[in-house]
């Protein structure tokens, strides 16, 4: 299958696009167009976090409702939108790999 080549909103250049709408209705549609696999995955990453410092169930459509918003925030606004008591975990400096 060929790549499907997109110029990427949120990282602002060419990228490699998704394969398919990974969200249902015209946002889906509009990150397929618009976001490239590098920036979906960093959402992905956003996303996990978000899930699991509100423990929201995904199921939920509230959650849903709230992970759309963050989702439009994060890949078309720019905005990288941490929760209030998240910091990053701790490294230990004798696990970082040479």
């Amino acid at each position: 299958m060929a790549q499907h080549i997109i110029h990427c909103v949120r990282l602002d250049r060419e990228a490699e696009g998704l394969s398919y709408a990974p969200w249902p209705g015209e946002l889906g549609q509009r990150i397929y167009r618009d976001i490239s696999r590098q920036a979906w995955n960093e959402w992905l990453v956003q996303q996990t976090t978000l899930i699991n410092e509100y423990r929201l169930n995904p199921l939920d459509p509230q959650a849903r409702g709230l992970i759309a918003a963050e989702m439009e925030k994060f890949l078309f606004g720019g905005e990288d939108v941490r929760p209030e008591a998240y910091s990053e975990p701790h490294k230990d400096p004798e696990d970082t790999a040479d």
